[in-house]
């Protein structure tokens, strides 16, 4: 894995988009080379704007393959699947550019370039995601890797590992740690089922240890380990290398201790300030630009059921105070008091037929604005809950009460990973999301998320 403004990607899947963006560029080049000849094709780029041209091409296309979820796990090793999103990203692509070429005739390629361009695009991205499917799907291609360790993180990883052939690994041996009869790793075992651990990593061509045993005082070779890693084996902590595959703690596994001696809830004063800055910059514009769509949502909801237009709720915010949420009422007066309490379900007879389009497309949320601009919640953060359903989650999950280190936020890490929960696993992973938000709040996570956030808006996924 590797961090890019400290959101977690596997290399692989960097180096396509990098590679699919060169090929877009080539193709154009191309294009503009076979159309008008390469010194025509040269002056286009330098003097006519071109190389704006050909960027708003690349980042249409790009967008449109990552909204189409063509960088998706599921979806980078589905040919089928591959080929269906990859012709409608290319398809909506062409809509866009033909809008553009429309109404603003500057942007246009002469001499058929765009349409040329498009289609030696097209065909090179087809190829390369072959490619990559190749490489991904190929034994050769893949870091072998040694586990060590039998407990739920060794577990957890190898699971992981298995369902991901993008991350590049393939796990050839678990030299798991025996188990005493309690259940917990026994420390003298250890070190004897590793005696040949150097023999191991020679004799399998071995590239990566991953450490994932619970307890590791006095069990591991760590003179071994060090000198292994002198000869290039990257050895890497598994509580770590789980987060950053999956963007989640590892609950299962960690311990207070853990969390107490780790980055988390120790955010740097520059990255608060950037924070609240963006914070009362983008919820004063928003406000000010919503404004007329605002005024109209009030005005339907007034025509369409009796009862106050905004909604409003206690909420627990940072260091568990509690503050007054803001959204458009989207319930019937009388049944509004289940909003934000009990999960939504298809068909929900609670909704208004306002209220009800409100949700699905997330306009209700807009009143949320006024509170970041007061400071009580970031564009991004832990979503705020109400306080009878945190203690009582608190008292069953273990480290809850932690996700309020920071301010809530409009969207966050947990809402575009995991969405809407009802049961006490589904808080669970949320937390983990959550925790893991936390850890490793940075400008570019929050970034990421509000991109991601965009994505889940445009595509109406996960509203109920």
């Amino acid at each position: 894995m590797n961090r890019l403004l400290h959101a977690y990607f596997p290399l692989r899947t960097l180096c396509l988009v990098g590679s699919e963006i060169l090929l877009i560029l080539l193709a154009f080049a191309a294009a503009a080379i076979v159309q008008i000849g390469a010194s025509d094709a040269t002056r286009v780029f330098i003097y006519d704007q071109g190389i704006v041209k050909l960027g708003i091409i690349t980042v249409s296309l790009i967008a449109c393959m990552y909204y189409f979820d063509l960088y998706e796990n599921a979806v980078l090793n589905d040919r089928r699947e591959l080929l269906a999103r990859m012709a409608q990203a290319i398809g909506t692509v062409s809509l866009i550019l033909a809008f553009l070429y429309t109404f603003l005739p500057p942007l246009r390629f002469g001499n058929d370039i765009s349409l040329m361009g498009l289609l030696a695009g097209g065909a090179a991205l087809i190829g390369a995601r072959g490619l990559f499917l190749l490489i991904n799907n190929s034994s050769r291609f893949h870091e072998k890797t040694l586990v060590l360790g039998n407990g739920p993180l060794a577990h957890l990883l190898r699971v992981q590992i298995q369902q991901r052939p993008e991350l590049g690994m393939r796990i050839v041996d678990a030299c798991a740690a025996e188990r005493d009869e309690g259940g917990t790793e026994a420390s003298a075992m250890i070190p004897d089922r590793l005696i040949d651990l150097h023999h191991l990593v020679e004799s399998q061509r071995i590239r990566r240890i991953i450490l994932a045993t619970n307890d590791r005082r006095g069990k591991l070779p760590l003179e071994l380990l060090l000198q292994l890693k002198k000869c290039g084996i990257r050895i890497d902590d598994g509580a770590d290398l789980y987060e950053g595959i999956t963007g989640k703690v590892p609950l299962e596994i960690r311990t207070l201790s853990s969390l107490l001696f780790s980055r988390a809830f120790r955010p740097s004063k520059l990255l608060l300030i950037y924070k609240r800055t963006f914070s009362i910059i983008g919820a004063f514009f928003g406000l000010l630009i919503c404004a007329p769509l605002m005024a109209l949502v009030a005005i339907a909801i007034r025509l369409d059921s009796p009862g106050p237009v905004i909604f409003r709720q206690k909420r627990v915010g940072k260091d568990s105070r509690t503050f007054v949420l803001y959204k458009f009422r989207s319930m019937y007066i009388g049944l509004d008091q289940d909003q934000g309490q009990r999960p939504a379900a298809e068909g929900d007879t609670r909704f208004t037929r306002v209220g009800r389009l409100l949700r699905r497309a997330r306009i209700d949320e807009l009143p949320q604005l006024y509170n970041i601009l007061r400071g009580e919640m970031y564009f991004v953060g832990p979503r705020p809950f109400l306080g009878a359903h945190e203690d009582a989650l608190a008292a069953k999950i273990p480290f809850y009460g932690q996700r309020w280190a920071v301010r809530p936020g409009a969207t966050g890490w947990a809402q575009v990973n995991r969405g809407y929960c009802a049961t006490i696993d589904d808080n669970t992973e949320k937390l983990a999301y959550d925790l893991f938000y936390i850890k490793n709040m940075s400008i570019g996570l929050d970034l990421f998320i509000l991109f991601k956030t965009i994505k889940i808006l445009l595509l109406g996924r996960g509203s109920r």
